[in-house]
C-alpha cells in the first residue's frame, strides 16, 4: 500500500506482492526490481535475504512466462492437430460442435475445469503472475510454495483445509523444475486413475471425433499422416506461445521420441469413450465410406487386385454379418461386443476370399497362374478379344506388386532412420543447463551448415501432399502391371446358375480361437508355419495399414470361424464322440 508509483508498462497503480518480496503489477503482471522493506525488526535478518533469493529463482523461472496448466497445453496441441484435418478437408463443425465438446466434458469428468473445485486449484499458487501470490489480497492464506519452504525447516504448519489436502503430494515434487504450474502434479501415480492425458490421448480425440461425423478416413490413414507430418504431433511444443515456458517435467508429457501405434491409439480411443460416457455413435450404413464394402474396394484397387473380387468380398460380409449396422456401430461402454477396426477387417476379408479362390498353399496357385499364363498366351497368338479382360496371373501379379512392395518399403525404412527426432526449439531439463544448452545447439548448427557447404548437400524436398492410396496402378501403362481389369475365368466355374471357385478346399489358420482378453490376440502368428503367399498378402496389407501383420491374421481367423462355424462345430463334435 506504501508503493504508489505508477508502472512502466501500462501507467497502473495496482501493486501486489509476490513471495520473494517482489512488487509486481496485476493489471500486466510487470515484476519491478523493487522489494518490501522491512518494517518489523523482529524478523530474522537471514529470512530476509532467503527470501529474496527465491523469488530470483522464481523469478528466473518464469521471466517473461505467465501462468499455464499442462491441460491448455493439451488443448493447444488439439486444436493445431483438428486444423491440419480441416486443411485436409475435414468438415469444419467437427472442430467447435465435436472435438471441443468432448474436451470440455473429459476436463469436467478429470475434474480438471467445469466443476466446483478444479484439481489443479492447489498448486495455483505455484505461479509468480497468479493472485494467489499476492500476500497482501490474503494474509491468511499464503502461497503453498511459502508453506512448503517453511514447513522443511521449521516443521509442519497449520493451513486452511483447501491446502492441507495436498501439500503432503506435492512437497516430493515441487523441488523439480517444471515450466508449466502443475507438471509435478499431472506425473503422480493417481492421476492415472482419472484417465491421465497423453499425447497419444490427443489422436485417440481426434480420430474419435472423425468417427463421430463419420469421416471417410480410417485410423491407419490417420496415423500415417501424422507420420509424414501433415498433422502435428512430433515436436509439436515447439507451436506453443513463447510465454507458455516449457521445460523441464514438461518435455517429459509433451516431447515425443516414438511413433504413434495402432493398437495404443485404437484402445485408448474405446477407453475415453467410455470413460466420457458417450452415447452409441452415429451408425456405419452400407453408403459410409467405413463400411466393408467400400473399404474392400479401396484396398483391393491399391493392392493391385482385379475388380471382380469386389463382388467376392460382397458376398462374405453379407454371409457372415459383419456389414449389419450394430456390428459396425460403436457404443461405448458395450463390453459384450467386440471392437471394429474397419480397416483391419476389410483387408481381412480380402485375404479369406484369396484363400477361397487361390488357396494360398504355395502350391495351387502357381498351378492357376500357369493355367492362365497359358490361356493368355493362345488368346494373344490367334488375336482374340474375350469379354472380362485377360486371365489374372497370380505369379505376375506377385512379381510385380512385390518389386513395388520392397521399393516402397525400402523408401519408408530410409525415411525412418534418416528422421531428426530433435526439434528446432532448444530443450533444457533445467535453468543451469539452460546456457549449455543454447551454446551447443548454436554449435550443432553452425557445423551442419559449414559441413552442408562442404559437401554441396541438397536441401530436403518439400513434402508431397497427403493421398489416401500409396501404391498407384494405371490402367493405361502399356506394360500389363495393372491387374484392375483382369478376369477371374480361370479359378471360377459355373453351378447351378451360380459361379464358384474351383478350388474345393480351404485350410484354416487355426482350428481353436485364443480369449483375447488374455492373449492379446484371438490366435498367434509365426510365418515360418504358414505358407508363403499367405505371408506375402499379409505383408502387403501390413504395409498399407503400417501395422504389424499379425493384427491382420486376428481378423482372418474371426472371420474364417464366422463362415466355417457350422463345420467347425461339427467337427469339433466328431472329435469329442472319438475321445470317448
Amino acid at each position: 500500500r506504501d508503493f504508489n508509483e505508477r508502472c512502466v508498462q501500462c501507467s497502473e497503480v495496482n501493486w501486489g506482492l509476490t513471495d520473494g518480496g517482489r512488487f509486481y503489477c496485476r493489471s500486466c503482471h510487470n515484476v519491478t526490481e523493487r522489494t518490501r522493506e522491512v518494517v518489523n525488526t523482529d524478523f530474522i535478518t537471514n529470512s530476509r535475504v532467503q527470501s529474496i533469493s527465491k523469488g530470483l529463482k522464481k523469478q528466473e523461472k518464469t521471466d517473461g512466462g505467465c501462468e499455464w496448466y499442462i491441460c491448455e497445453g493439451f488443448q493447444l496441441v488439439l486444436k493445431k492437430q483438428v486444423e491440419a484435418l480441416e486443411a485436409l478437408g475435414v468438415c469444419p463443425q467437427m472442430k467447435d460442435e465435436i472435438l471441443c465438446n468432448f474436451w470440455r466434458c473429459y476436463l469436467q469428468k478429470s475434474k480438471q475445469a467445469y466443476c466446483k473445485r478444479p484439481a489443479g486449484e492447489t498448486v495455483r499458487a505455484l505461479s509468480v503472475c497468479g493472485s494467489s501470490t499476492d500476500v497482501d489480497s490474503d494474509p491468511e492464506r499464503p502461497s503453498l510454495l511459502h508453506l512448503l519452504s517453511l514447513s522443511e525447516s521449521e516443521g509442519d504448519l497449520q493451513t486452511d483445509c483447501s491446502f492441507a489436502s495436498s501439500v503432503s503430494k506435492v512437497s516430493e515434487s515441487t523441488s523439480v523444475y517444471s515450466g508449466s504450474v502443475d507438471g509435478s502434479l499431472y506425473l503422480m501415480k493417481n492421476q492415472k486413475e482419472k484417465l491421465r492425458m497423453t499425447m497419444p490421448m490427443t489422436l485417440s480425440f481426434c480420430y474419435m471425433a472423425l468417427l463421430w461425423v463419420r469421416e471417410p478416413i480410417t485410423l491407419s490413414e490417420f496415423l500415417r499422416f501424422v507420420v509424414e507430418g501433415h498433422i502435428p504431433y512430433l515436436n509439436v511444443f515447439q507451436h506453443f506461445p513463447e510465454k507458455m515456458k516449457l521445460c523441464g517435467l514438461d518435455l517429459k508429457i509433451f516431447c515425443v521420441e516414438s511413433w504413434p501405434t495402432y493398437e495404443e491409439v485404437f484402445d485408448k480411443m474405446h477407453e475415453l469413450a467410455a470413460f466420457l460416457d458417450l452415447p452409441r455413435f452415429p451408425d456405419i450404413t452400407e453408403s459410409c465410406f467405413l463400411h466393408p464394402d467400400m473399404l474392400c474396394m479401396k484396398y483391393l484397387m491399391e493392392a493391385n487386385l482385379p475388380d471382380e473380387l469386389h463382388n467376392w468380398t460382397c458376398r462374405v460380409v453379407k454371409k457372415i454379418g459383419i456389414g449389419e449396422v450394430d456390428f459396425l456401430t460403436l457404443m461405448p461402454g458395450n463390453k459384450s461386443r467386440r471392437k471394429v477396426k474397419y480397416d483391419v477387417l476389410a483387408t481381412a476379408v480380402i485375404v479369406v476370399v484369396l484363400k477361397l479362390l487361390f488357396l494360398l498353399d504355395d502350391h495351387y496357385e502357381w498351378l492357376l497362374s500357369e493355367f492362365a499364363e497359358e490361356r493368355n498366351k493362345n488368346n494373344t497368338e490367334v488375336c482374340m478379344f474375350y469379354s472380362g479382360g485377360p486371365y489374372f496371373e497370380f505369379k505376375k501379379w506377385y512379381e510385380v506388386v512385390k518389386h513395388s512392395l520392397d521399393v516402397e518399403q525400402k523408401k519408408l525404412d530410409e525415411e525412418r532412420a534418416k528422421y531428426l527426432w530433435r526439434c528446432e526449439k532448444p530443450l533444457f531439463y533445467s535453468v543451469k543447463n539452460k546456457s549449455k544448452v543454447l551454446k551447443r545447439r548454436q554449435m550443432v548448427v553452425n557445423l551442419q551448415n559449414q559441413f552442408g557447404k562442404l559437401s554441396g548437400s541438397v536441401q530436403r524436398a518439400e513434402k508431397p501432399n497427403p493421398s489416401s492410396f500409396q501404391l498407384r496402378w494405371s490402367e493405361e501403362n502399356t506394360d500389363g502391371s495393372c491387374f484392375h481389369g483382369h478376369s477371374l475365368k480361370g479359378v471360377l466355374q459355373e453351378k447351378r446358375g451360380l459361379l464358384t471357385a474351383m478350388n474345393p478346399d480351404y485350410w484354416l489358420c487355426t482350428v481353436k480361437l485364443c480369449n483375447e482378453k488374455l492373449c492379446g490376440h484371438l490366435a498367434h502368428y509365426r510365418e515360418v508355419e504358414f505358407p508363403q503367399s499367405y505371408h506375402f498378402v499379409l505383408r502387403l496389407f501390413s504395409f498399407l495399414l503400417r501395422i504389424q501383420p499379425a493384427y491382420i491374421h486376428d481378423e482372418v481367423c474371426m472371420i474364417e470361424h464366422k463362415l466355417f462355424n457350422k463345420k467347425l462345430c461339427k467337427k469339433l463334435k466328431y472329435n469329442t464322440v472319438l475321445r470317448k
